[in-house]
């Protein structure tokens, strides 16, 4: 679908009208001269400027009418109410304006219809936010009031841009109603960079609440506080939030599973108050849902049902937890930066997705026995207005990441690292408006809050494969490793998982280790926190494949680290641990440092008494020493790994069978010799 901008929106209406005029002038009967020229007859030529000055008419009267109805509504939400009153009094100030234009007998069409369109389109967008800061959840929108509070300032930005775009001579704008429009432009831009002062006492105790280690989480007190703010004390009122939060839910892609989570948590909390049975909305199966309206005499079991999006699974996978879930919906978790499992909130071991073929065969058994038909796959239910609105809001905060403000420029690489965790299609977007090479310019800005962010935004964008190129090809990557040594905390935790993801491609482990990245990650390794160390660790790996890098680690002291983390179980990084030291054991040096007597004890300890993963892993590197030094098998023989090996032929996981079979071999010709 091809995506056109307000104005580009503006001109292809206009030229639709243009053709219905063609198609009256055809269609008229007057005779037409021909004396070199085409003469049309002067009544097509007033009915085509009848034609315009209706469509002009009803613009003003849609736009008038827009405001005028969004100026009746009263009951908007307390946590944007103050914004909401503020926004329709901004846009009343246009009816005297958009009337004078109506009242003029011939205006220039062109420049009528075309600032019109771009205006109403502006008047749909606050009427879309005002609905929903009307109707919408309570908790949800002072849950998400940053967000909410930035779409009131992308309106505001928008109206300003075409308002100051206003062609006055053409509309025949008297200087008065002019100077009003002008003294608007200027309260629209005090709007949008100021921050709006939320209700301090709000924000925290919803901080509070949410809280997993604040033992305040579940005070009575502040759950009353937070009741009576949100106006939500009264079994009638909770009634009515509870059918809110309902809808709000079996939307597609409206909120995330952890949003989802803190919605209800709240509503519960607040039930309980009033004495009212909780309700587990998430995990419910959903009565209305599409997949279900063909036939709904059938209860569908519930195991059949992705715990994400609730609708029957087509492409069930298995996670680490053991969990199943639809592939397209579980990936989209991972897309977005989680490494959890969202039903058990357990930290994941990995990310990989194992098709669970015996669950798909069942639900296709059930399927056919019953005659259910399998939905198709819902096409994105985003409209073209949603998707253009969106497209609008990225082209503002690309434009305002080269602003000469400090704080603008703050505030939209910000924004934009939120958005680009979000979802895919605003990773696209982003590249598309031509953000990468501004934020790859902000991470050589002095300010470390812009570094963090810009580093941060460009690890979420990295996500989409053509973007790993697109930030490569810019030359972010000796400017993400300048972070990585220099950057706050998070910066430089996020530097090395952005180099991490970076690194998937070839050409960039060359890149990262051609221009000095690793020892910096190695130092991370060596001192970071708990999750530095892991994001060190996994970028360390992934450039471990390449064998030029393997020198370049060994020679910045990787192994000391790497040992030191088998000794701290606590840290659970032991597997990838010993899969970066299985790679060093392949290059003469890494042998060289990790072949130690201490070191072929702790493999044999893992042998013996390690996960399943851990016997795996160690064994893999003993074979890996001992097939280019026996020395190293009989130093394992002295711990007695042989009867330990033998275990693992029959109890251990097939790749460890393997591995200890091997070995076993090895250790068979070690003795012949």
């Amino acid at each position: 679908m091809v995506m056109m901008d307000a104005d580009e929106e503006a001109t292809r209406d206009a030229e639709n009208i243009d053709e219905l005029v063609v198609t009256a002038q055809e269609s008229t009967n007057g005779e037409v001269e021909m004396d070199g020229s085409e003469t049309v007859p002067v009544e097509v030529l007033d009915e085509e400027e009848e034609r315009r000055g209706d469509v002009k008419d009803d613009l003003v009267r849609e736009i008038i009418s827009g405001i005028e109805f969004l100026n009746q509504i009263k009951d908007y939400r307390r946590t944007q109410q103050k914004e909401c009153f503020n926004l329709v009094r901004r846009l009343k100030i246009l009816v005297p304006f958009v009337e004078e234009i109506k009242g003029y007998e011939s205006p220039s069409l062109e420049s009528c219809r075309h600032f019109l369109y771009r205006l109403r389109k502006v008047i749909l967008s606050a009427r879309k936010l005002l609905d929903t800061c009307n109707n919408g959840s309570k908790i949800f929108l002072a849950l998400d009031s940053e967000t909410i509070m930035t779409r009131f300032h992308s309106i505001y930005e928008k109206l300003n841009r075409v308002l100051v775009k206003t062609p006055y001579d053409e509309l025949r704008i008297s200087d008065d109603v002019k100077d009003e429009i002008d003294s608007l432009c200027k309260q629209l831009k005090r709007a949008k960079r100021r921050t709006d002062t939320q209700d301090i006492e709000l924000a925290v105790d919803m901080m509070v609440v949410f809280s997993k280690t604040d033992p305040r989480n579940s005070d009575s007190a502040i759950i009353e506080r937070l009741a009576k703010k949100l106006e939500l004390q009264t079994v009638e009122d909770l009634k009515t939030e509870t059918k809110t939060i309902t809808k709000l839910i079996q939307e597609k892609g409206v909120l995330s599973l952890e949003t989802k989570q803190h919605v209800i948590e709240l509503l519960n909390k607040f039930k309980k108050l009033q004495g009212i049975e909780a309700t587990d909305i998430l995990y419910e199966p959903v009565t209305n849902n599409k997949s279900f309206t063909k036939s709904t005499s059938l209860i569908l079991p519930h195991e059949f049902l992705c715990p994400i999006t609730l609708e029957i699974m087509l492409e069930p996978v298995i996670i680490a937890t053991g969990q199943t879930y639809e592939k397209e919906s579980i990936q989209k978790w991972f897309d977005a930066g989680h490494k959890t499992c969202p039903k058990t909130q357990t930290t994941l071991d990995h990310l990989s997705l194992a098709p669970n073929y015996a669950l798909k065969n069942l639900i296709l058994q059930w399927c056919e026995k019953n005659s259910f038909k399998i939905p198709e796959k819902e096409v994105s239910s985003h409209s073209e207005n949603d998707l253009e609105e969106q497209k609008d809001e990225v082209s503002l905060l690309v434009e305002a990441l080269s602003s000469t403000h400090l704080e603008e420029q703050r505030k939209s690489v910000k924004q934009m690292r939120l958005m680009a965790r979000e979802n895919p299609e605003n990773r696209v977007l982003i590249a598309n408006a031509g953000g990468i090479p501004l934020l790859v310019q902000l991470l050589s800005y002095p300010d470390s809050g812009i570094q963090e962010n810009a580093v941060t935004t460009l690890l979420n964008l990295s996500i989409d494969e053509i973007n790993k190129k697109l930030i490569s090809n810019e030359g972010a990557i000796p400017s993400i490793i300048e972070i990585l040594q220099s950057g706050n905390r998070e910066a430089r935790e996020n530097s090395a998982a952005a180099l991490f993801s970076l690194s998937m491609l070839d050409e960039n482990k060359v890149t990262i280790g051609l221009s000095n990245g690793i020892p910096p990650l190695v130092e991370l390794l060596q001192n970071g926190t708990s999750r530095g160390k892991k994001d060190a660790l996994t970028a360390l790996f992934n450039l471990s494949l390449n064998s030029a890098n393997k020198g370049r680690a060994i020679d910045a002291g990787i192994v000391q680290p790497l040992l030191q983390l088998l000794k701290d179980r606590n840290l659970g990084m032991i597997d990838e641990a010993l899969s970066i030291l299985l790679l060093l054991a392949s290059h003469p040096e890494g042998r060289q440092a990790i072949g130690q007597l201490s070191f072929i004890e702790t493999l044999v300890e893992f042998i013996r008494e390690g996960t399943p993963k851990n016997k795996e892993c160690a064994t893999s590197v003993l074979l890996e020493l001992g097939s280019n030094n026996s020395s190293f098998i009989l130093a394992a023989l002295q711990f007695g790994v042989y009867e330990y090996l033998v275990e693992i032929t029959t109890s251990g996981t097939n790749r460890a069978q393997r591995k200890a079979n091997a070995l076993i071999q090895l250790i068979s010709k070690s003795e012949q010799i």
